[in-house]
């Protein structure tokens, strides 16, 4: 399996969908569906039975999971793809994640 080019703790806008042009920060990847959780970002409503967690029950936001294509990384306050490159360092080489716009190491 290929390396993300997103991952937790990255700060992303939305390029695409109802939340276009919203930042938020990655709270979750899923490699396997390729989607992403991000704060505030593609928000839902559900439903929920009353349980010992939850005495009340009812409604609840929380956000939903956005494909990972219709999301950018942050990078110094620009939208930027994302390449990979390998660099030398003491443990050989790396595979270290690149800004496109700036050819700047983001790792």
């Amino acid at each position: 399996m290929s390396t993300m080019k997103i991952k937790k703790g990255d700060t992303v806008k939305v390029i695409a969908g109802k939340d276009k042009g919203k930042e938020g920060k990655v709270t979750a990847v899923n490699a396997k569906n390729n989607t992403v959780l991000v704060e505030g970002v593609n928000v839902v409503k559900k439903h929920t039975k009353p349980n010992a967690a939850n005495q009340q029950g009812g409604i609840v936001s929380q956000e939903s999971p956005i494909d990972i294509s219709n999301v950018m990384l942050v990078f110094k306050g620009k939208a930027t793809k994302v390449g990979f490159k390998y660099e030398e360092s003491d443990k050989g080489l790396v595979k270290v994640r690149v800004a496109k716009a700036t050819g700047e190491v983001i790792n």
